[in-house]
């Protein structure tokens, strides 16, 4: 069950909850879960890329749960009954393919960032948020960020300041942070400032910080992972950058996404992540 609580300042709802289950987990369990980002549909062939794409993600193992990093439309630069139309083309890609069995949230883009409105209508209504994973009775929360303007929402600053110790957590959100070693990879002007980074870094109480099980972003349409600790405080902490599943400024060579493998033994959280190409 979720439950959703609203802002004490407007009438807007920000964060969807789901409380955790009481009954015990078993003693092992492995959850498949999938990690996508930047589809762009409404941009050239995108539409069928995507399609095809989820399709794999969905026939690759036995998916419990997906998570969308934003940029899922390219709806920037149009009028509003066209980014409606892109919208719905995703929408229908992702009823059509995942259907009731399989649920997911995604992060915005900068993509989507002029069209907040039809975001929240068709993709998802809470720009930042956790859920429970499918599987896991609650252990572990998929948390999403709001960053579509390369600066930190308020909301997501909040969340993250609120994180539980009791739990583990997989963090999703579009713009990649400035972390060692990532711009012999990525572009400098495809990053979050230095600023706005250490800002996520510090918002995480220390409590929480050997919970947070992996962190993925996207925005660079680049396969990218970490071989060195991304911050001092968070030393074993796996850090990604998703590729592309659409047809806009992406390489073959990046085009696919990340299959992970979650699994808890004895309300111990360990997860396996890789890299999937899709041509």
């Amino acid at each position: 069950m979720i439950k959703i609580v609203k802002k004490n300042k407007s009438n807007v709802d920000n964060y969807c909850f789901n409380p955790p289950n009481q009954p015990g987990l078993p003693s092992a369990i492995t959850v498949n879960l999938a990690v996508v980002g930047d589809s762009h549909v409404g941009f050239g062939n995108s539409q069928s890329m995507f399609n095809n794409l989820l399709q794999n993600v969905v026939n690759n193992g036995n998916k419990r749960y997906i998570i969308f990093g934003g940029d899922d439309v390219h709806a920037g630069g149009v009028s509003t009954a066209e980014a409606t139309r892109r919208y719905q083309q995703f929408a229908s890609i992702i009823n059509n393919v995942l259907g009731t069995n399989i649920p997911y949230r995604s992060s915005i883009g900068n993509w989507e960032d002029s069209t907040t409105n039809l975001f929240r209508r068709y993709v998802n209504r809470y720009l930042t948020g956790y859920v429970g994973i499918p599987g896991t009775q609650g252990l572990v929360r998929h948390l999403w960020l709001d960053n579509a303007n390369r600066r930190w929402s308020q909301d997501s600053l909040n969340l993250l300041r609120s994180l539980d110790p009791n739990y583990y957590y997989i963090i999703d959100f579009h713009w990649p942070l400035r972390v060692p070693g990532i711009t012999n990879e990525i572009h400098d002007d495809h990053l979050m400032t230095q600023g706005e980074t250490d800002m996520f870094f510090n918002a995480i109480p220390a409590n929480v910080r050997n919970r947070i099980l992996a962190i993925f972003t996207h925005h660079a349409h680049k396969l990218f992972s970490n071989s060195v600790p991304i911050n001092p405080s968070f030393p074993n902490t796996p850090f990604y950058v998703t590729g592309c599943s659409g047809d806009y400024a992406c390489k073959s060579v990046d085009r696919g996404y990340y299959d992970l493998n979650l699994t808890i033994q004895n309300n111990i959280a360990t997860l396996q992540t890789t890299p999937i190409r899709v041509q």
